[in-house]
């Protein structure tokens, strides 16, 4: 019977994923048809962007533009991870800690992302830095909240039966509390890599030397619309494939969790 469904199971997961692609094959069919043959200067034909992306991001521009903006991006993204759940764990286990900061990190939390840019510039300079640093400011906060939420909605019982066992401080957070709060903590991970995404273009669209955002700022002041149209379907693809390798990743590390919910 095991063998049978088998099968059946991996038949609708392929069937899923061919229904997933109608839609985004549809819409470049149309793209492509409608365009064809364009003369306008703002609305370049499909097959003209794809030879300016293959030019522009597969060879040319990629060890110098692609893998600095990368890496400040997820450079950005693992600090704010760090202090994001080393904070949320503290304030988590300590509420009045959180009450006397919370006002601050509400404050802090509210501040729009590109009004800051001008400020990371006046203050850090021009170059990585900067741009690092403010990724992560920017990023730190849905992690720090959905591990402050994730800590305190640990089972109490759990944590009693940790005590009971006469388990340390360290063996609670670390075999007890960031594995029960690991749902909520990897949801603000995921949250955190679109605004780390996002700050990356931000970042690099004022006072900047390389980066996909300043490429792509680049060729739109110089009415090189292909290539601008090419940056802008670069980021659509990195997009899609962070998101589906953080998925992959949250699916695995929290196969226990789905599994018991789907018991």
């Amino acid at each position: 019977m095991a063998a049978i469904m088998q099968p059946r199971k991996v038949g609708r997961k392929v069937a899923a994923w061919l229904v997933s692609l109608v839609v985004p094959v549809a819409v470049l069919l149309t793209w492509w048809f409608a365009s064809a043959g364009s003369t306008s200067p703002f609305w370049p034909s499909l097959e003209s962007i794809l030879v300016s992306f293959q030019r522009l991001w597969l060879f040319s521009r990629f060890t110098s533009d692609v893998l600095p903006s990368l890496a400040r991006m997820l450079i950005g993204y693992g600090a704010a991870v760090v202090i994001g759940v080393a904070l949320g764990v503290l304030f988590g286990r300590l509420p009045v800690l959180h009450r006397a900061f919370d006002p601050m990190l509400q404050f802090c939390r509210a501040l729009p992302a590109t009004a800051l840019v001008p400020v990371s510039i006046v203050l850090l300079g021009i170059g990585d830095a900067p741009k690092i640093v403010l990724t992560a400011f920017v990023t730190v906060f849905p992690v720090l909240l959905n591990t402050i939420d994730g800590v305190r909605a640990v089972d109490r019982e759990l944590a009693d039966t940790a005590r009971s066992y006469r388990l340390t401080r360290a063996q609670r957070v670390w075999h007890v509390q960031l594995p029960a709060a690991a749902p909520n903590i990897l949801a603000g991970m995921r949250i955190a890599l679109t605004v780390a995404f996002v700050m990356m273009v931000v970042t690099e669209l004022v006072a900047a030397t390389n980066g996909i955002g300043f490429v792509t700022l680049q060729a739109q002041q110089s009415f090189e619309v292909s290539e601008m149209w090419a940056g802008m379907l670069l980021l659509g693809i990195l997009g899609v494939l962070f998101n589906g390798a953080f998925v992959l990743v949250e699916r695995r590390l929290l196969r226990w969790y789905t599994k018991d919910r789907e018991g």
